[in-house]
């Protein structure tokens, strides 16, 4: 297991998003688990939480690799479900968060499936191949238009072949024999 160092808000490096989520607490009290107010901080690699925005050590930190990330409305019975997202990962702990709203929750989870997808294609040696991309790469070029190439190159073999011939001609030099110089 990989140690994060722990490190103030502000020397977080590149920050993709950041904001207040409400975090479900691991800690299970006698009422169940709670929900605090964090102040999170993504970056490539890293999911930071704060006790607050200016807060110097972090409350906790997880490596995002191998997480996914999905809206988890299942989270909290009240009005604040649609809130809720969750980050997943086979073996590790689940990290459960509010957002303060579902369009927030929506662009929290945005954010990490982008940069886990870019971290997959990063780590490839293969270029992706997306389904549906497949059809437009075949629909740029009608039918017509690949015609009209191949009769235009055809022209174009004749004469470079027509060429070809009177150049021959021009510079063809006889055994025994040297070209005048002129």
């Amino acid at each position: 297991l990989e140690e994060i160092p722990p490190r103030p808000v502000q020397d977080t490096g590149n920050i993709l998003k950041q904001g207040y989520l409400e975090k479900r607490s691991r800690d299970h009290s006698f009422f169940g688990s709670e929900w605090q107010k964090r102040w999170c901080v993504l970056n490539r690699k890293t999911f930071y939480y704060y006790a607050n925005e200016k807060s110097k050590q972090p409350k906790g930190n997880f490596s995002i690799e191998n997480y996914s990330a999905r809206l988890a409305s299942h989270l909290r019975k009240d009005a604040r479900k649609k809130c809720c997202f969750e980050l997943i990962c086979p073996g590790k702990r689940t990290y459960e968060f509010t957002a303060p709203s579902p369009a927030e929750a929506e662009d929290w989870v945005d954010q990490i499936q982008f940069l886990l997808k870019g971290e997959l294609y990063l780590n490839s040696f293969t270029i992706p191949f997306d389904e549906e991309d497949e059809e437009e790469l075949y629909n740029d070029v009608d039918s017509s238009d690949s015609v009209n190439t191949t009769s235009h190159n055809t022209t174009l073999n004749q004469d470079e072949a027509n060429v070809e011939m009177e150049e021959d001609d021009i510079y063809e030099v006889l055994p025994g024999k040297q070209p005048d110089p002129e």
